[in-house]
């Protein structure tokens, strides 16, 4: 089974966060039924974007890299205390755990910061979140910052907006299993449609 561990920091955005469990979720059920999804973060208790109140699986102390086989982290704001938590030194040694032993780690939007404030991105390509004051703190990060929507480097995936959200889910489940289960999964959960 491979598990996937999904990095929350207080203020994350929900809907971010919701496509990995869902995308992981689906495929345990209706794909290769090979992932499971687990939660983590600096206290028991999260609070996302919009104060919804969430109970993680794990405290980021309990975890063991070497039993996860990649590391998820969506974005978050700035007014929620996204940062905060992001920037933590804890938060930022579990990335450089995940990084030095060469596991997939997927971020979407803002949650490129983290990674990057943990020195994991330093001289690779990335985005963020698509505002000058996001990028250029990316930039300032020394990272290779791309104009596009979702950036692959090695083992690390980034992404601009929201907007990706589904599609960096079902890259890192690509990664995790296949294409052809990847697509498999997509066309179930209707992402393949077309008007």
């Amino acid at each position: 089974m491979k598990k996937v561990l999904l990095l929350l920091a207080d203020g994350f955005e929900t809907f971010e966060a919701s496509v990995f469990i869902d995308v992981i979720g689906w495929n345990l059920v209706e794909g290769d039924c090979s992932t499971e999804l687990f939660t983590c973060g600096l206290k028991k208790e999260i609070k996302s974007s919009f104060n919804q109140r969430f109970i993680v699986d794990y405290l980021i102390n309990e975890i063991d890299v070497n039993s996860f086989d990649a590391l998820a982290i969506p974005g978050g704001f700035e007014v929620y205390g996204f940062y905060q938590d992001a920037y933590d030194e804890k938060f930022l040694d579990l990335i450089r755990g995940f990084n030095a032993n060469n596991k997939i780690i997927a971020s979407i939007c803002v949650g490129a910061l983290p990674l990057a404030k943990s020195g994991v991105l330093k001289d690779k390509k990335g985005t963020t979140y698509n505002s000058a004051i996001r990028r250029e703190a990316l930039k300032g990060f020394g990272v290779k910052v791309i104009n596009q929507p979702i950036v692959l480097d090695n083992n690390m995936i980034t992404s601009w907006n929201p907007s990706t959200a589904v599609d960096v889910a079902l890259l890192l489940l690509e990664h995790l299993t296949s294409k052809n289960n990847a697509d498999k999964v997509r066309q179930l959960m209707g992402f393949d449609y077309k008007s």
